[in-house]
């Protein structure tokens, strides 16, 4: 498996995940195909900056460079109790179950670690969504609270997982 920075050629990805109902059933439902080229660019300009890890999972790229299994992200942003770093992931139909999630978010944090950059790390999966409540477990997340946060407009009822890449891998 492989994390490479998410780029425009990754429009198809992006509207597989994001416009798919199933794909999107945790996070409020699919979002609009028309949204996809702006959304990707987006992400693509903040990957190049380096102001967030936008990565997409490569699970062979020795044969199958161009197959992609889903995206693993890592980002900062505000909340009311200042800045928090959030990781999040979204893995394929045809990819679940292989484990190519846990293995996307374990090497994205370790890659964190290394960097010494990101401090500690949140997750924030609905409380429904057993594969990635299942992955902050098996990678060593803390649960902390189940609690209501805002995502594209909605509020969820999320567990709030936490992990310090520099003393709590797994």
């Amino acid at each position: 498996m492989r994390l490479r920075d998410v780029s425009p050629d990754d429009l198809d990805a992006y509207v597989r995940m994001r416009c798919d109902p199933g794909m999107m059933a945790h996070l409020g439902g699919p979002q609009p195909p028309e949204d996809m080229p702006a959304l990707v660019l987006r992400d693509a300009g903040k990957a190049a900056a380096d102001l967030a890890w936008i990565k997409m999972i490569v699970p062979d790229p020795a044969t199958a460079p161009e197959v992609v299994a889903g995206t693993v992200n890592l980002w900062s942003h505000e909340t009311d109790d200042g800045p928090v770093s959030e990781i999040g992931w979204m893995i394929l139909p045809e990819h679940q179950g292989r484990g190519l999630g846990k293995r996307a978010v374990r090497t994205l944090l370790e890659q964190a670690r290394d960097a010494g950059r990101w401090g500690v790390v949140h997750a924030y999966p609905s409380t429904g969504n057993a594969a990635s409540n299942g992955i902050c477990r098996s990678v060593g997340f803390r649960f902390v609270a189940e609690t209501e946060v805002p995502f594209a407009g909605r509020m969820f009822t999320v567990n709030h997982w936490s992990i310090d890449p520099a003393t709590d891998l797994a």
